[in-house]
């Protein structure tokens, strides 16, 4: 793990909304999230943010998402475009936390919330709507560029210039990049599989479909 200073970038919230996208078709997405000073963080989330998508989005293991600041300039470069504030629907952008480098299972203090890394986040279409760049989606699946969600293990408020700093690094080293290779490329490794498998922080949704997969692959 790199130590250099973790850098809050931009923290942003905001509940669903309509959305036109191309051809001036609508949906309904809690993805536009807007810069604020200040915000009070629960076991479900901030207070004052929302996802449309209950399915495939929030509860409490998926309380908040983070995305690398440094992806950003990759992504610029790629598509050739600037990128919006929070294009990813992040509520926290930062510098030095990239997924090579942030373990399942992490424990962070986010101003005075304490949040545990859970999962990498899956990144939905609506990514490619938001930023009208069609084959971003596939491209983050790719990298594995996808950011990360987390629990919320202490309530408390957080601000535009709070501090991130590491209170425990989780010892079984299962990289959020390397779940993510797993998740998205690897469907067959049942080795890989059990060892993310044997972190306990691993988010319920996570543990379900790789218990499934597993399930098929060694016959009981």
């Amino acid at each position: 793990m790199k130590h250099e200073e973790i850098i809050l970038k931009a923290f942003t919230i905001g509940l669903p909304k309509k959305m036109t996208y191309e051809n001036n078709r609508q949906v309904e997405t809690g993805i536009c999230k807007e810069s604020v000073k200040e915000a009070f963080l629960t076991k479900e989330g901030f207070i004052g943010d929302g996802v449309a998508d209950l399915k495939h989005h929030g509860g409490p293991d998926r309380a908040v998402c983070i995305y690398p600041y440094e992806h950003y300039a990759q992504w610029e470069k790629e598509f050739d475009t600037a990128m919006p504030n929070s294009a990813f629907g992040e509520n926290i952008t930062v510098t030095n936390m990239l997924e090579s480098d942030v373990y399942i299972g992490d424990i962070y203090q986010l101003g005075e919330a304490i949040i545990q890394v859970t999962q990498g986040r899956v990144p939905c279409s609506t990514i490619n709507k938001r930023t009208g760049l069609p084959t971003l989606m596939k491209r983050m699946v790719e990298t594995g560029y996808t950011g990360y969600l987390c629990r919320v293990l202490q309530e408390g408020k957080v601000r535009n210039d709070s501090k991130i700093t590491l209170i425990e690094k989780n010892p079984q080293g299962i990289s959020v990049l390397f779940g993510n290779e797993i998740y998205f490329r690897r469907p067959k490794d049942v080795e890989a599989m059990q060892a993310i498998l044997a972190v306990d922080a691993l988010a319920q949704e996570w543990k379900g479909y790789m218990m499934k997969r597993l399930s098929k692959l060694i016959p009981s």
